[in-house]
């Protein structure tokens, strides 16, 4: 029997933020989060750089370490001093900015060692679900290819594979498509859109606002460690009611429209 026979698709998780502080030093980056994830939603954070977006999606799977509050994953309580992380973990995939494959791996081994090692699959079955999340980015025919041997775009395309490759329940995107090449963004977003029309639950850190529009079941605007406003996309991005939010996405849809600051 096949692989894909044998597997069924992983339930999708529920995110709970209640209350989440975390500093560095005497800086305060997240002052008191609130948030909901609900199973099969995909939720965008906006925001200035410094506001606190990767932050806090980095507290989800404990990347970063909370000063305060409390993070529910799939009823799982990550904050707890006795959670397994590591076996926590395998439910959350995150996507980074800048890739992160390793570079002396081929593609098809980027995607297939932490199944090995991690859900303790063989070879021949890790092989299969590699090959097919390849495929599902359209890139089954660059498994023997390296690392530097792909774009930039690519690689990004290999990195949410491999993520899924371990079939988790949740998504983390952080930015996923700021180091790329304009003409290349597109193809990361395609994949990221199928995600979502399969069920996905995805937090999505993101800048790319007709992506969010069009997407988002909820779009999270944050500003200097708080959530200023959220709700569905036609509200905060079609019609921001708090004067920062407004602000800012005049600054990201309009650029050439605000004029200079006097100094």
């Amino acid at each position: 029997m096949s692989v894909a026979a044998e597997s069924t698709a992983p339930a999708h998780a529920s995110v709970t933020i209640t209350n989440l502080h975390k500093s560095y030093g005497s800086v305060e980056v997240l002052k008191g989060i609130n948030m909901t994830v609900e199973p099969g939603q995909v939720v965008c954070l906006i925001g200035p750089s410094g506001s606190g977006k990767s932050t806090l999606l980095r507290c989800v799977n404990m990347l970063e370490t909370p000063n305060q509050g409390h993070i529910q994953v799939a009823n799982h309580e990550v904050t707890d001093p006795d959670v397994d992380i590591n076996a926590l973990r395998q439910t959350i995939g995150m996507v980074f900015q800048q890739f992160n494959l390793f570079p002396h791996l081929s593609v098809l081994e980027n995607c297939t060692v932490a199944q090995i090692k991690v859900l303790k699959r063989d070879k021949a079955q890790a092989r299969d679900v590699a090959l097919k999340n390849l495929a599902k980015v359209g890139l089954a025919d660059k498994a023997d290819r390296f690392p530097d041997q792909l774009s930039g775009g690519q690689q990004q395309r290999v990195a949410i594979a491999r993520a899924l490759s371990m079939d988790p329940q949740l998504m983390l995107f952080d930015e996923p498509t700021s180091a790329l090449d304009p003409e290349t963004v597109g193809d990361v977003l395609a994949i990221m859109r199928e995600l979502a029309d399969e069920g996905m639950t995805m937090l999505v850190v993101t800048h790319e606002m007709a992506f969010a529009r069009d997407v988002a079941d909820r779009v999270v605007f944050m500003d200097g460690g708080v959530v200023v406003e959220e709700g569905t996309s036609d509200q905060v991005i079609g019609n921001p009611q708090q004067p920062r939010t407004q602000d800012f996405l005049s600054r990201v849809l309009n650029p050439t429209g605000v004029g200079l600051e006097e100094s």
